[in-house]
């Protein structure tokens, strides 16, 4: 595996980013992995590698560049209470439209690095879901999948509503669900089943016995068996970019 870290221009500033990828037979397709609320720490770029290993160009950008911070410590716990607060905090400082012009950049440095394959996919956990659906929407010629894992805030009434990409992209999209998710309510999913209908492209898919948070092996959420299963998921969907 190659690895390394890089700074990408964006209009906003450098964002530093985690690239991996295999050192042989490429290039290899594009896969943007966006992160979760708590921000960069290593059991992201543990989960990367393991992307990158089955035969991506796996880009892990910290979208909290612009606040000047990348990780933020250990949050699980009653002691951390203050980190906890601190990266809600930096989540309500990005939106969609920021995180978009962050994908721009990040396809375009991969443009210039002859590692890396034109066709893309993207993956987004928890906050980040509905940045990985509008990424599908921005490059419907460039992202041909898109993952949402645990993702919330899929569906509202705005026009980049992430739920709009069904409509707006022929991209593979996947929206894997917790069972039980405060964030991602069951009455989100039933809207994002009843707005995928028939359509062969999408699939909404819930993890029995799971909740927010379950394929990070870090966190009290962790599930064995439904992270491996969300792996799978996720592999197969990639393909459709080689």
């Amino acid at each position: 595996m190659m690895e390394q870290q890089v700074e990408i221009s964006t209009p906003d500033g450098r964002m530093n980013t985690f690239v991996c990828h295999p050192e042989r037979h490429g290039p290899h397709p594009t896969v943007i992995f966006l992160m979760d609320a708590p921000g960069i720490r290593e059991e992201l770029r543990d989960m990367a590698r393991r992307l990158g290993t089955v035969g991506y160009y796996v880009m892990l950008p910290n979208l909290y560049y612009r606040s000047g911070v990348e990780e933020l410590g250990p949050f699980v716990g009653d002691a951390y209470a203050a980190t906890r607060e601190s990266y809600m905090q930096h989540m309500r400082s990005i939106n969609i439209p920021m995180v978009m012009t962050d994908i721009d950049a990040l396809l375009a440095f991969a443009d210039r690095d002859t590692a890396a394959a034109a066709a893309a996919g993207c993956v987004g956990y928890c906050m980040s879901g509905r940045y990985a659906m509008n990424a599908a929407m921005r490059h419907p010629d460039r992202v041909r999948s898109a993952a949402s894992i645990y993702g919330v805030e899929l569906i509202n009434d705005s026009p980049d509503s992430p739920h709009l990409a069904m409509q707006r992209t022929d991209a593979r999209l996947y929206f894997g669900c917790a069972e039980t998710d405060a964030y991602a309510p069951q009455e989100m999913i039933d809207k994002l089943r009843a707005a995928a209908g028939d359509r062969g492209n999408v699939e909404v898919e819930i993890y029995p016995g799971t909740h927010h948070g379950f394929a990070f092996p870090q966190r009290p959420a962790y599930h064995k068996v439904a992270a491996e299963r969300h792996w799978e998921r996720l592999f197969a969907l990639f393909a459709a970019c080689r």
